[in-house]
């Protein structure tokens, strides 16, 4: 009598979050003016936070950026905006950050000019981790927050699917999903000449 014993293929394994507080405050000022300023903050397991701020508008980098990108580089939105203070990490399967999801807010005047919780516009930023390997950091993907029951899912999807291989400087970021009016476009600034292959 023969017995035949099915064998099923072990199921890929899901890629992990980790979840750090950006407290900035607690960032170490790197340059300074009456435009902005430049902070290097701590992320997962002492990884580099990078954060920008000018004219009302933010920037964030991850990882072992390159300094030309760190000194030189700008990402963010046309709108005013502003960060969330949560950044979540995707790890790989040696426990590494390859990419990291950060909630922006958009903040678009409601009726009485200011920003409300109406008005204001919500983007899942995914974005690359640059690491020893390749010195790039950049928006990978945008989710519309609020147009996107599933934007947390959408998000770690495509961080999953994309982040790791992503050209800083030569590949757009894509909106996956539906998007709203609250949005708005990505404005960036890299320095002369520098693409990251």
């Amino acid at each position: 009598m023969t017995i035949a014993v099915l064998v099923l293929p072990e199921a890929a394994r899901a890629n992990d979050s980790v979840y750090t507080d950006l407290d900035l405050d607690q960032c170490q000022t790197l340059a300074e003016d009456q435009m902005g300023v430049s902070l290097k903050c701590r992320g997962y397991r002492g990884e580099p936070v990078y954060f920008k701020e000018g004219d009302l508008r933010q920037s964030v980098f991850y990882g072992r950026v390159d300094k030309e990108l760190i000194e030189g580089a700008f990402e963010s939105f046309s709108a005013f905006n502003h960060i969330n203070t949560k950044i979540e990490w995707r790890l790989n399967d040696a426990g590494e950050p390859f990419a990291a999801i950060l909630r922006w807010f958009i903040d678009n005047p409601g009726p009485e000019g200011g920003s409300t919780k109406a008005s204001r516009g919500e983007i899942l930023v995914v974005s690359r981790v640059g690491t020893s390997d390749y010195g790039g950091s950049c928006m990978v993907a945008l989710v519309d927050a609020k147009a996107n029951a599933d934007a947390n899912v959408k998000a770690r999807q495509i961080a999953d699917d994309t982040a790791q291989d992503f050209a800083c400087g030569m590949q757009e970021p894509e909106w996956v999903g539906k998007r709203g009016d609250l949005v708005s476009e990505r404005t960036f600034s890299w320095p002369e000449g520098y693409v990251v292959e």
